[in-house]
């Protein structure tokens, strides 16, 4: 029996070194031409670009809070659902502008601003230079925040989905981090980014297991990009298999045939072992 069970065990290792291929490992690890400490300069990151269809939180304050109120939008009150709803439960929600499709926002007293091109900082001083220029604020201390900045991670990842984003970036890696990182199955150095901006749709190809990801133009996330880890060759094998295939007789050929050899290799081994 115990030599049984050593010719099993032993038949387990040699199946477990055959199926380790080198190539395996360099296929998963991130950053391979990475070695040690490393040092590597970073390029100046604008941060969001505001773009049609956006939705910005602008408060406007002062030191004197009376003047600042006719340069802020209302604060709602909204009910979450039919069950908060009927105990009256609510929360309160700022009513943000929306960048239409020429790219300019409605604001108040300064009527319409061009935003799209701007980030958050740049849409903030044009804001408060335009209402110390015209005499109506002198003081005026801005606040630009995004209400719409999410991102979407589909393929293969652990947990696929639409993530909002609070601050005002977000790389690639992160945004994978948010979908609990890649599967075993995903392709390290096929993931695409699907970026719309300016009208046009653009796709990028990242490799993750090389720095060379960090000087792409899609390191650095941008609002309702998709992230798409695509699956490798033996994930898309596996979406094949289906019930039916589980009811046909090549499955229980396929099944009886790896038995017969697991079980051919056992008796050699034990042959050998005695």
């Amino acid at each position: 029996m115990k030599k049984i069970l050593k010719s099993m065990t032993l038949a387990a290792v040699l199946l477990g070194l055959v199926s380790c291929n080198p190539e395996t490992y360099k296929k998963i690890n991130y950053l391979q031409d990475i070695h040690g400490d490393t040092s590597m300069s970073m390029k100046v990151n604008r941060g969001i670009i505001i773009q049609p269809q956006d939705q910005l939180s602008i408060i406007v304050t002062s030191r004197d809070p009376k003047m600042a109120i006719p340069f802020n939008l209302s604060v709602s009150n909204f009910y979450t659902g039919s069950e908060l709803a009927s105990s009256g439960g609510s929360s309160q929600r700022i009513t943000g502008y929306v960048v239409n499709n020429e790219g300019n926002i409605n604001f108040p007293s300064l009527g319409s601003l061009h935003a799209a091109g701007l980030n958050r900082w740049e849409l903030q001083d044009l804001i408060k230079d335009r209402l110390a220029d015209e005499g109506l604020l002198k003081d005026a201390v801005v606040t630009v925040e995004f209400l719409n900045f999410k991102v979407s991670v589909l393929g293969e990842v652990a947990s696929p989905g639409t993530y909002s984003v609070t601050g005002d970036k977000i790389t690639i890696l992160q945004a994978l981090a948010l979908a609990r990182d890649l599967t075993i199955y995903g392709q390290r150095e096929n993931v695409q980014v699907i970026r719309e901006q300016n009208g046009k749709r653009q796709i990028y190809t990242l490799d993750l297991t090389n720095s060379g990801i960090f000087d792409s133009p899609a390191y650095y996330l941008q609002q309702n990009d998709v992230v798409y880890v695509t699956p490798s060759r033996v994930r898309a094998g596996q979406g094949e298999i289906n019930e039916n295939y589980f009811k046909s007789g090549s499955f229980w050929i396929s099944l009886a045939s790896i038995s017969a050899t697991m079980a051919t290799l056992v008796i050699n081994i034990a042959r050998f072992s005695k």
